[in-house]
């Protein structure tokens, strides 16, 4: 499979897959095709692969288009300002990113439920307890809310991130929480109680513009009724 991603602020990955080839996406995350993808929608394998993606956050049923008949096209676009970037999965590789960042993947990629070791971090590091691990053979795009800034970080080195701007990161990586420092700092510093720490070995991708704090910073200015 070729692919090219275009398009700013809302990125499309076009994918073109010669005959038989196949490519999977969410319920309703086609964009446009050529007219010889040919669509099947299935569970995507077993019932626990079933209920995995419903309590990730992602349909319960998945999509797949495969060429028939010669090279097609097929294109995915993002839902928000941001921008699409690739992943190779391999053996070797896993990554696991927040619940809302899948976007398609190659046939070989399986997407599962991945529960953060310690509890805490889950509830109050604002990531959730719950985010989504990419595993298998193959390339996975996934969609990431504004601009991406990549660290490498050494095994033991940390990084202390605000809710929701983690988006995915090497499943060697480890996250825990730390409390702000200083009760006044807490109360009154408008960053809340907690931060996410991510620490090493791995590497992470940072999103710029969180949808959630997006929506928190226009809300004051839509007009209502009320």
């Amino acid at each position: 499979m070729n692919y090219e991603i275009k398009g700013t602020p809302f990125p499309t990955v076009i994918c073109r897959l010669e005959s038989g080839e196949t490519v999977c996406c969410q319920k309703g995350g086609m964009a446009w095709m050529s007219p010889n993808m040919q669509m099947s929608t299935n569970a995507g394998g077993s019932i626990s692969k079933m209920l995995s993606r419903a309590v990730s956050g992602e349909s319960v049923f998945q999509n797949k288009y495969t060429a028939s008949g010669g090279v097609g096209e097929i294109a995915f676009a993002a839902s928000v300002p941001g921008n699409i970037l690739p992943f190779e999965i391999s053996g070797s590789r896993q990554i696991v990113a927040q619940k809302s960042a899948y976007l398609a993947s190659t046939e070989n990629v399986n997407l599962s439920i991945f529960f953060q070791k310690k509890f805490g971090a889950g509830l109050f590091g604002g990531e959730g307890f719950i985010m989504q691990k990419l595993s298998g053979e193959g390339i996975a795009f996934l969609e990431i809310d504004g601009s991406v800034i990549e660290y490498d970080l050494a095994a033991g080195q940390s990084i202390l991130i605000d809710t929701g701007y983690l988006a995915a990161m090497d499943i060697t990586c480890t996250v825990d929480i730390e409390s702000v420092k200083g009760v006044g700092n807490a109360i009154f510093g408008g960053e809340g109680l907690f931060n996410t720490k991510v620490t090493g070995p791995g590497h992470i991708w940072l999103q710029t513009m969180p949808i959630l704090s997006f929506a928190g910073a226009v809300r004051p200015y839509i007009v209502t009724n009320r």
